[in-house]
């Protein structure tokens, strides 16, 4: 039974996850960038459902993530190949990587991002694209973007208006003296 979609909320996050939130649609994907395209692999690697997984892919094919390519007529079997949609999703699977890998590795990391030519780790950072900044919260902050309605438009504002409460009362300005 599918959840109350996501698709028509304004929030990009919301729209993400309904289209990629499921635990095993994202680790179908990390699988898919390991290089697996093949059913029997995603199966063996996961160890997940073959119903489930069917559905999983079948999902991530009508999102746009995935494209089913047949690769053998007799018998007939597809394979499944990251789209730019879904090769767009990598940095995305990366950042989750680095924040398990400082908060919930205790035992040591599983998996490093490794840089191919130098060798060492890395870890990713968010960035701006034009001016290659990371991005901060110091320095950044979200605003309402041109199509945001107006339940969008006060959800931001209470986020920022709250942050300008808190710096205010943090920092209060000097009594203005009286003439």
């Amino acid at each position: 039974m599918r959840h109350t979609t996501a698709e028509n909320m304004q929030c990009p996050i919301a729209r993400g996850l309904d289209r990629v939130g499921e635990w095993w649609s994202m680790l179908i994907l990390r699988d898919a960038f390991y290089g697996f395209t093949r059913f029997d692999d995603f199966q063996t690697s996961l160890g997940i459902a073959p119903n489930i997984l069917s559905r999983r892919l079948a999902m991530l094919v009508e999102t746009g993530m995935l494209e089913r390519r047949r690769y053998s007529t007799r018998p007939v079997r597809h394979e499944y190949v990251l789209t730019e949609r879904g090769r767009d999703f990598r940095p995305v699977l990366l950042a989750m990587m680095a924040w398990g890998n400082r908060h919930f590795a205790e035992e040591g990391q599983a998996i490093e991002l490794v840089d191919r030519q130098l060798g060492h780790v890395v870890e990713p950072v968010l960035v701006d694209r034009q001016t290659g900044e990371p991005i901060t919260r110091e320095r950044h902050e979200m605003r309402a973007g041109p199509a945001a309605s107006e339940r969008m438009r006060a959800r931001i504002e209470f986020r920022n208006s709250r942050a300008q409460a808190l710096q205010t009362l943090s920092h209060p300005k000097p009594p203005e003296s009286l003439p």
